[in-house]
């Protein structure tokens, strides 16, 4: 047995951040898929989480970050108040060289054959018209295109959730639901980054961006001529003076060792997934009296969107419910204070409760 193999069974089975009802491993030949199906939990009802596509290094990298992931969507779909519980899927390689027709078919025979427990979705490295043709081939897919029955791109959501984040969060801190005159730092300006500076401009925030794809920051410039300025990469915009809020809207593990020492900002409100490092790095933040907003809390609009797609969406229902997240921010924080803890703590306590209620039932 490999070293692989025996930290994804240390993981699993011994791990805090274990505790996975079924991990699938999925291989076809033929299109050159190798995926991973990870659900956390089905407490609340069929795990529901996104499809990632990504070139990682090693397959154990893969197995780690579709455990983290699905963790993370069972305690995104319980604050959420989703009848969902938490799944993930990633699919190994480089979605630029290796995605076909047939590949996604082949991933979608296998979320088939889970029967259900698992419901599939867009995240980083897919998109609508792939989950078109995932559909072909499972009825449990969901971020689909509205031709198709879908509800379409979710990251509007996603980024209006995070919006309602940040407003909560300059509520609790200065008072004010307001991002007018805050200085907001924004890395990554993709799928949901670029709905997200459109969400701040309007607000009267002053935007700072960076993002490792030339293209998508040209696209911010080019929009946005006056009321944004770009900086050449993570490390330069969460060293920025003047910052207010710090938003993480790409890849996980944004707040580390090295991040965290440093920032700037009073508030970290951001999309992107997994955020924290490690834990502890929660008390890190506390202790430099840095607010942080819990990513899977704040980012929960867009499965919210794609959860309302099982049953016929309807996308001013969809953007009622991701306005809440604003009140389930303010409740994090004021369970925080409560209880002497930091906020993804209590978060994390409220998101359990919830699962360990449905788990008696």
């Amino acid at each position: 047995m490999t070293d692989v193999t025996d930290g994804v069974l240390h993981t699993l089975f011994h791990s805090d951040q274990g505790g996975h009802e079924q991990v699938v491993l999925c291989q076809d030949r033929a299109s050159g898929l190798k995926a991973v199906i990870a659900i956390h939990s089905t407490a609340l009802g069929p795990a529901l989480g996104g499809t990632r596509f990504y070139p990682y290094v090693n397959e154990e990298e893969a197995v780690a970050d579709a455990l983290n992931l699905s963790r993370g969507m069972s305690y995104k779909n319980a604050m959420a108040g989703l009848d969902h519980g938490g799944g993930k899927a990633v699919i190994i390689g480089d979605p630029e060289q290796i995605k076909s027709e047939a590949l996604l078919l082949a991933y979608g025979r296998f979320v088939a054959s889970l029967g259900g427990r698992y419901v599939t979705a867009c995240d980083v490295g897919t998109y609508v018209a792939d989950m078109d043709v995932v559909a072909r081939e499972c009825r449990w897919t969901t971020g689909r295109s509205p031709e198709n029955g879908g509800a379409g791109d979710s990251s509007v959501l996603t980024a209006f959730g995070v919006f309602q984040g940040m407003r909560a969060s300059a509520q609790h801190l200065w008072g004010d639901p307001t991002l007018r005159g805050r200085k907001v730092g924004v890395a990554g300006v993709g799928k949901v980054g670029h709905h997200l500076v459109q969400h701040l401009l309007d607000d009267g925030a002053e935007v700072v961006i960076t993002d490792v794809r030339e293209e998508s920051v040209r696209r911010i410039l080019d929009k946005h001529p006056a009321g944004v300025t770009a900086v050449a990469d993570t490390e330069a915009l969460i060293l920025t003076e003047g910052l207010d809020i710090y938003a993480p809207c790409a890849l996980g593990g944004a707040l580390n060792d090295d991040s965290v020492p440093v920032l700037t900002a009073k508030v970290v409100c951001g999309a992107a997934n997994n955020q924290l490092a490690h834990p502890g790095v929660e008390k890190d933040l506390a202790d430099r009296g840095i607010l942080y907003a819990p990513d899977y809390v704040v980012n929960a609009g867009g499965v919210i969107q794609v959860a309302d797609e099982l049953h016929g969406f309807d996308f001013q229902r969809c953007k009622a419910k991701a306005a809440k997240i604003f009140d389930t921010t303010l409740a994090i924080f004021a369970r925080a204070k409560e209880d002497g803890i930091p906020p993804a703590a209590a978060a994390d306590r409220i998101a359990e409760q919830r699962m360990a209620e449905a788990r008696r039932r």
